[in-house]
């Protein structure tokens, strides 16, 4: 039963393998040209370059991831409403809840890809880096001295020595008390940062509401959680694997800043911030925020123009007939006024 399973997983990490080592020996390569090619400096930036390739291929990932989150966030207040209507129907109230997801074009789960994909990554360098250290076996495209001179690499000391920090061991190793100092400083760091990225998004990107409910609970129980398993597990994870974790976490939590400074979600903190930024950037060119439009990211300035004044109109002096016109309607006929008898009328009669 157990052969079967390591075979299965081996045909699952054989292509892992070469992937990884494929990236890796690039950089080895390309830092080898002004680093000592055996030193622990040249493969430990070799695992930093590894983690910026990975996560720069698992940025349109970590877009769909942050955009999910978001919608879960502002999807809250109606999924409580349908809690109160379905509370005495679980059935119906999932069925409900997964299609007010898709109407609003979201997946529960997106948030979740990039780090289950990395995962695989992170167990095959653990592996390599153990296998080759303890055993000098070769995975991917090292060879066997390739794979000894990794497993065997040392900072500020040298492969063939006992000097120096070796990038495999752990906190637990007992390599000395600098293993354990570095060790414990790279925990300290990969869990520091997993608790800032995950406190960035639920601080600035989430609207009040969205803080509130079961799903907001959770958010916070994973804000604790998760750093608290990463520190005990990451005492048993060689410094080379922590090293890989800690800067993919700077790269998440810098990256995590940049989206959510430049589009952030309605009704965040984050999005107040943003337009106060507007209106300051707007004032310091001169524009008042009233007549500014904000399309697209131009601003454009509607400017009125004031209306000329009306000439003042001088009155003229008027004759005597001119003003018995304007009152009376015009001169009255010789006749006089339509029935009313006139003297030469009273004498015909």
């Amino acid at each position: 039963m157990f052969d079967f399973f390591g075979t299965i997983g081996g045909l699952i990490m054989t292509p892992l393998y070469y992937v990884v080592s494929a990236v890796m020996l690039a950089w080895h390569k390309l830092f080898s040209l002004f680093l000592d090619p055996n030193g622990g400096a040249s493969w430990l930036l070799s695992i930093v370059g590894l983690t910026l390739v990975i996560r720069a291929a698992l940025i349109p990932l970590f877009v769909k991831q942050i955009k999910s989150s978001r919608n879960m966030a502002l999807l809250q207040p109606q999924v409580r409403e349908l809690q109160k209507k379905y509370k005495h129907d679980r059935e119906r109230l999932a069925q409900e809840t997964m299609k007010l997801y898709k109407e609003a074009g979201t997946n529960p789960f997106a948030s979740c890809l990039p780090i289950l994909l990395q995962m695989p990554i992170f167990f095959a360098l653990f592996r390599m880096i153990d296998q080759a250290a303890k055993k000098g076996t070769a995975h991917g495209f090292l060879t066997e001295d390739l794979a000894d001179q990794f497993g065997q690499s040392r900072l500020f000391g040298d492969a063939g020595t006992n000097e120096g920090i070796p990038i495999s061991g752990t906190f637990l190793s007992g390599d000395g008390t600098a293993v354990m100092i570095l060790a414990a400083c790279l925990v300290v760091a990969m869990t520091a940062t997993t608790f800032l990225t995950q406190r960035q998004l639920m601080a600035k990107n989430m609207p009040p509401e969205a803080l509130t409910g079961p799903y907001a609970q959770q958010q916070k129980m994973l804000l604790y959680v998760l750093p608290v398993v990463f520190a005990v597990g990451g005492v048993a994870f060689p410094i080379g694997v922590l090293m890989y974790w800690t800067t993919s976490n700077l790269w998440t939590m810098s990256q995590q800043f940049y989206v959510i400074r430049r589009n952030p979600a309605p009704g965040t903190p984050a999005a107040k911030a943003k337009a106060e930024r507007d209106a300051e950037k707007a004032k310091r060119k001169g524009v008042s925020t009233g007549d500014v439009s904000l399309e697209k990211g131009s601003a454009t300035a509607v400017v009125e123009e004031p209306e000329a004044p009306r000439p003042r109109v001088q009155p003229q002096r008027q004759t005597k007939a001119q003003r018995t016109k304007q009152q009376g309607g015009g001169s009255r006929p010789s006749g006089g006024a339509k029935g009313v008898p006139t003297k030469s009328n009273k004498k015909k009669r």
